[in-house]
């Protein structure tokens, strides 16, 4: 071939590689959690199903078990694009939008099925909100209930006095609901509460019982105070420009892929907390309660206080707040409603 004719074909052939290479995108995603996570283990499995559908045009590479930092840094780097999303609780996402947490209210919700009520007519709201903020996302999952773990028994609210109790950093929350309760809450990172139960900085957590086991602070607890502090959520989340530079058709594949493994997830960890509590009590942790309703009452009471207070701060919004009562006491009306879990 004459040497003309195979730089033209050069020429005309480098346009089309560019633009093949160009199309391809490789998403890097980061999370707290580890990596034998159930999360991890199906987003590693998504992210393959996805590489195959989009025929290579969209990859994800993941940072688990907090390589690339705790909740706070991964935001930051997804801002300054070393990152595209991550994996969250919704505590770590109310640095971006508060509201996003709203279903974790103090002992608001009291069971999965009144959870799955006000889920199917909120979600879409939140992730709406997500998206104003900046985030796409993908799926909300089912953290399960957050219980209170201690070293001694919290049975009633009497015996929080002098409890050295964590909550995250940040996290107004329960920092509100604890203060109104008589307690000063000890703020730390997530990946700082395992070496603080050690040193006995903190004493007293709420987490679910998977939560717990996964990052073996139960190993340092002996107690569980069954009863469901707060509902428990998280997000995938994927930077907004980043995504609407992808092709139409690879986000609703992505789409599909994430909230079809959200589903499953939420299946699993369900069932997952059962063997959880499971374990626990075949691990030596005792499980306590309050002794009578009065003593319940005054948990609901607390909570009810930092209600008041939370609105009078503004962090959340009051009409989101309105609607997540109103579905539930319409939930709740309903004779044929399960009162627990």
């Amino acid at each position: 071939m004459p040497l003309r004719l195979v730089l033209l074909t050069l020429a005309l052939a480098a346009p089309l590689a560019f633009v093949d290479s160009a199309a391809a995108r490789t998403l890097k995603i980061a999370t707290v959690l580890p990596e034998g996570s159930a999360w991890m283990q199906d987003m590693r499995a998504v992210g393959k199903t996805i590489d195959e559908k989009t025929e290579g045009r969209v990859r994800f590479k993941f940072y688990p078990g907090g390589i690339m930092g705790n909740d706070k840094t991964v935001l930051r780097k997804i801002r300054a694009g070393q990152l595209h999303g991550g994996g969250f609780t919704s505590g770590a996402l109310a640095q971006v939008y508060p509201d996003i947490e709203i279903y974790g209210l103090p002992l608001m919700l009291r069971s999965y099925a009144e959870a799955d009520y006000v889920r199917a007519r909120m979600d879409d709201a939140l992730i709406a909100g997500l998206e104003k903020a900046g985030f796409v996302a993908l799926a909300i999952n089912d953290g399960g209930f957050a219980y209170m773990m201690s070293k001694r028994p919290m049975r009633q609210v009497g015996d929080l006095a002098g409890a050295k109790v964590w909550t995250r950093e940040g996290d107004v929350m329960s920092q509100t609901a604890f203060e109104i309760a008589g307690v000063s809450p000890v703020q730390l990172s997530l990946s700082d509460v395992y070496t603080a139960l050690q040193t006995g900085l903190i004493d007293t957590v709420a987490a679910p019982a998977m939560g717990a086991i996964a990052l073996q602070w139960h190993t340092k607890l002996k107690y569980l105070t069954d009863v469901p502090l707060t509902f428990l959520t998280g997000a995938f989340v994927i930077d907004r420009s980043v995504f609407r530079g992808l092709e139409a058709e690879d986000q609703n594949v992505i789409r599909e892929e994430m909230r079809a493994a959200a589903r499953r997830l939420d299946a699993a960890n369900r069932d997952g907390e059962q063997s959880a509590r499971q374990a626990l009590r075949a691990q030596g942790v005792e499980f306590v309660t309050a002794p009578d309703s009065e003593e319940i009452d005054r948990w609901h009471d607390i909570a009810r206080q930092a209600l008041v207070e939370l609105r009078r701060k503004g962090i959340y919004s009051k009409a989101l707040i309105d609607e997540l009562q109103a579905h539930l006491a319409e939930y709740r009306r309903t004779p044929s409603a399960p009162r627990g879990e």
